[in-house]
């Protein structure tokens, strides 16, 4: 599974603390695992602080957007 990043989602993990960074990445990671969900449009994964809204599209994964409550 190919996993992209847009820009803006991108900046937001360099500027968070490394846990909430690695709560992010871990998040991703489960979404790119999961070959069961179906997504035909906006989808959202949640962790303890953290969320990121991504969509696929067949073989790739686009993050959209992440946030942390912290």
């Amino acid at each position: 599974m190919k996993v992209e990043i847009i820009q803006r989602a991108a900046n937001v993990l360099f500027e968070v603390p490394d846990e909430v960074h690695e709560e992010i990445i871990m998040l991703i990671r489960a979404v790119a695992a999961d070959q069961k969900t179906q997504v035909s449009d906006l989808a959202a994964a949640f962790g303890d602080w953290c969320w990121l809204v991504y969509t696929r599209h067949g073989e790739v994964i686009e993050v959209l957007d992440v946030g942390c409550a912290r």
